[in-house]
């Protein structure tokens, strides 16, 4: 069996074992269709199978993606008895907003709850005239990275469509920028960071599918270079995803060595970094104008030496690269400690003198817990609390 049809069939048992964790159905108890998370196509299907023209999608679409409405009686251009139609049929939804935290930097981040009461965290980072809107696409995460808070919270399910472009819908909802800017226009939710909680390629066939709305040019039209998406290393998808989307991408590091990337990213057991670093030489639009970001998170006496420094720099060779320098964000019962500054620095200026980017992240949101591996669902920290609760209980007994 050749490589190409080996990457094949393993990107099929990725795809079948997806499929365990399917979201739910996107209709309601009550038998109402969700539109948002529909492709045109798909859209366009439902219209005509309520006995209406075609042009009805592009007509949804429009108020849906560009404008941002949500009730059907608002869609000025759609007459009445059509309205009323379409609110019978079908419902226009957002992920429920759980709670709203806003940290001393400005950051903002939401937990949003769906229908089956599940629930995800989303966070926005603002810049002085932009921002990044995080998104998840599992609720958990099936990776165990050990330095991840998130990676402590098991994989329940992934998300639908409809509830990963939901998560940047309401940052809009929440910031009042809706209807879309146009070109030219200042946008404050300008780029969207495939980052939050789970492996985005994990959940590719929805991850795409979501992407591919959000990229199109007459709803949200957000392009493909404000778009980032974060991968720990899951090789097969890799190249599909960069064949389907040509979104940017940014690769989960964090170790110079397999040894060590196998104890603390345990998906390079299966796909170690000589692999990783392949597809990501062949990943298509890569270039010095759309460089590949290697995240790199700072653990105090574990990856942040000098020396590794240098091995990194030996593996980027030929890949047009820039590198993320990621203090650690602590979290309660984590097993490591940030790098010192001074060792941070020493570590930035080895690859910035090779000729590589390799700018030190500044934290945000730490106050709220929305900080780069601190993402997990509120739900999951209570339950947690109270299981330790009931435990002391017993142990005091």
């Amino acid at each position: 069996m050749s490589v190409t049809d080996l990457s094949a069939a393993e990107r099929e048992r990725i795809l079948a074992k997806a499929a365990l964790f399917a979201p739910p159905a996107a209709t309601l108890a009550d038998g109402r269709r969700e539109l948002v998370g529909l492709s045109r196509e798909e859209l366009t299907a439902e219209m005509v199978a309520i006995g209406e023209k075609p042009f009805r999608a592009k007509q949804l679409w429009h108020w849906i993606y560009h404008q941002g409405v949500t009730d059907f009686s608002l869609m000025s251009t759609i007459a009445k008895p059509m309205q009323a139609k379409l609110a019978e049929k079908f419902v226009v939804g957002r992920p429920g907003v759980t709670t709203e935290q806003t940290s001393t930097d400005g950051t903002r981040k939401w937990l949003f709850g769906f229908r089956d009461g599940q629930q995800v965290e989303t966070v926005y980072i603002p810049e002085e005239d932009r921002g990044a809107v995080c998104i998840s696409t599992q609720v958990g995460c099936t990776l165990s990275c050990k330095f991840c808070h998130t990676g402590t919270q098991k994989l329940v399910r992934n998300l639908g469509a409809a509830e990963i472009v939901g998560q940047f819908m309401a940052a809009r909802d929440s910031y009042g920028e809706w209807p879309s800017p146009t070109d030219g226009a200042a946008r404050h939710l300008s780029n969207i960071v495939v980052m939050g909680m789970g492996e985005p390629l994990y959940n590719y066939e929805n991850v795409a599918k979501a992407m591919r709305i959000i990229m199109d040019g007459e709803g949200i039209a957000l392009s493909r270079r404000r778009i980032t998406l974060s991968t720990s290393g899951v090789v097969p998808m890799m190249d599909r995803c960069g064949e389907e989307l040509g979104v940017g991408l940014a690769v989960s590091l964090h170790a110079v060595t397999n040894d060590l990337r196998n104890e603390i990213v345990p998906l390079n057991r299966k796909y170690p970094i000589e692999e990783l670093l392949d597809a990501c030489r062949r990943y298509p639009g890569a270039s010095n104008a759309r460089r590949i970001t290697f995240e790199y998170v700072m653990l105090r006496g574990v990856n942040d030496s000098p020396a590794e420094a240098r091995e990194l720099v030996r593996l980027l060779k030929g890949i047009p690269a820039k590198v993320n320098l990621i203090p650690f964000n602590p979290w309660p019962g984590s097993p490591y400690k940030t790098s010192t500054s001074e060792a941070v620095h020493a570590f930035a200026e080895i690859v910035n003198a090779a000729g590589y980017s390799s700018p030190i992240r500044r934290p945000r949101g730490r106050d709220i817990l929305a900080a780069c591996g601190q993402l997990k669902t509120e739900s999951e920290r209570a339950k947690r609390g109270a299981e330790a609760t009931a435990s002391s209980a017993v142990a005091a007994e």
